[in-house]
């Protein structure tokens, strides 16, 4: 007997991350998706490619990534740096949008300040088309539907 899994639909928005002017390192970003209790669901996007400062990003690596050891699903690019712009497509499963959800943006640079929650918000149909103020390395992020 054959058993089905039904995939989970995802709907795409492009996400531009816009740094602030700091000086040092390329910031490492962790995007995930959490509940309603901040609890980890699914990491969405990684920005930094070198796996030996993902502990940088302290509360992804304690509660996901340096537990579990996944395989990481998400699409991991090159580090920028102060004052650059990277635009890159988040995949957002449907089922989750207003449905008491969270994103979280953590960052890190090397030897230098984390920010558990530079950027969360929550999962709403309302804010995947808003522009959200950062509070750490990034200055804003800004969501359209693709």
């Amino acid at each position: 007997m054959a058993s089905f899994i039904k995939p989970i639909e995802t709907t795409n928005y492009k996400c531009l991350i816009q740094l602030t002017n700091y000086t040092g390192e390329g910031a490492y970003i962790v995007v995930s998706l959490l509940n309603n209790q901040e609890e980890y669901i699914k990491t969405l996007y990684i920005q930094g490619d070198d796996k030996e400062w993902y502990r940088d990003v302290e509360q992804w690596w304690k509660q996901l990534y340096g537990i579990k050891r996944p395989e990481i699903d998400a699409i991991v690019g090159e580090t920028i740096t102060g004052g650059q712009r990277k635009m890159t497509v988040l995949e957002v499963p449907i089922d989750k949008i207003d449905k008491d959800f969270k994103i979280r943006f953590e960052s890190a640079v090397e030897d230098q300040k984390y920010y558990k929650d530079d950027v969360l918000f929550d999962l709403t149909s309302e804010n995947l088309k808003s522009k959200i103020e950062g509070t750490g390395y990034i200055r804003y992020v800004r969501l359209l539907p693709q």
